[in-house]
């Protein structure tokens, strides 16, 4: 299934893709697609739908956040080891993770906003997934049970406040707007191997990443286990897996986003964003 949201912001309504493609209401069966309707339950029940009985949603609204009321957003760090060579920066013994402030969040299409003082505003394409089930030391063999969907992320990044203001990733990671997701959760039935998904990004129409999640460092599975040993994992946590090597800090010279640029980005069965950058 392709779960969404659509609607205005702070107003968004749950909704899942038909096989034509046409938004259908999921507003009489769930409250948003957030929290315990992301679990394993609620899943086989939407499953059981016939989607065509469904309300047709008309028009063209606007695609919010493929998850509603996230709890933690969680990033994992140089997790490809061709984009940790770009950075400069050996590959971690373990992942090495961060978070972005849930008010980050945004629809895939909405507009990026570069921050007040920025100087390096840096794009990265990167897989993500929600949490559907409770976690905590959980064995890697079990982990991808845990996951409800995933979708795609572009993880916005300072780099000069994530790397100069007194070493705090996320002060560089947290800007309003610089948490795009999705457009739609696609439930974790449909991914048949979340490591081996072709990804790229492109800035004015110029393709920067051209990745796959086959070179990522830790796979989602090793990811789950090991947030969980630290932390409990809650439903709606969503968790990014780190970005392939094209970052504009890898450039030569270095190249940064600024207002009147295009962004594209796409990771292969999940779709597409699109977003315009402006002056915050």
């Amino acid at each position: 299934m392709k779960l969404l949201r659509y609607g205005p912001v702070g107003q968004e309504k749950p909704g899942i893709l038909d096989a034509d493609g046409s938004i259908r209401d999921l507003s009489g069966q769930v409250g948003d697609i957030a929290g315990d309707a992301l679990s394993d339950a609620t899943m086989a029940r939407l499953r059981g739908l016939d989607f065509t009985t469904l309300p047709l949603v008309s028009g063209d609204p606007r695609i919010g956040a493929c998850v509603g009321s996230v709890g933690k957003f969680i990033c994992i760090g140089l997790n490809y080891a061709d984009h940790a060579a770009e950075s400069g920066m050996e590959l971690p013994e373990e992942p090495v993770i961060f978070a972005k402030a849930t008010s980050a969040i945004m629809g895939p299409n909405d507009t990026v906003e570069i921050p007040r003082n920025s100087v390096k505003t840096d794009w990265e394409v990167e897989l993500g997934f929600v949490i559907g089930t409770h976690a905590k030391y959980v064995d890697e063999a079990d982990a991808l049970d845990y996951v409800a969907g995933y979708f795609v992320v572009n993880d916005l990044s300072e780099r000069d406040f994530q790397i100069h203001r007194s070493g705090q990733w996320i002060k560089g990671k947290s800007c309003d707007t610089f948490g795009p997701i999705g457009p739609w959760l696609v439930t974790r039935d449909e991914v048949a191997d979340p490591q081996n998904l072709s990804m790229y990004l492109e800035v004015n129409g110029h393709r920067y990443q051209n990745g796959s999640t086959n070179t990522m460092h830790f796979s989602v599975a090793t990811i789950v286990s090991h947030l969980s040993q630290f932390m409990s994992l809650h439903p709606g946590d969503v968790i990014s897996t780190g970005t392939p090597p094209g970052v504009g800090m890898g450039q030569k010279p270095e190249t940064y986003l600024k207002p009147g640029d295009k962004i594209e980005l796409g990771i292969e069965g999940l779709s597409v964003q699109r977003q315009n950058v402006v002056a915050g």
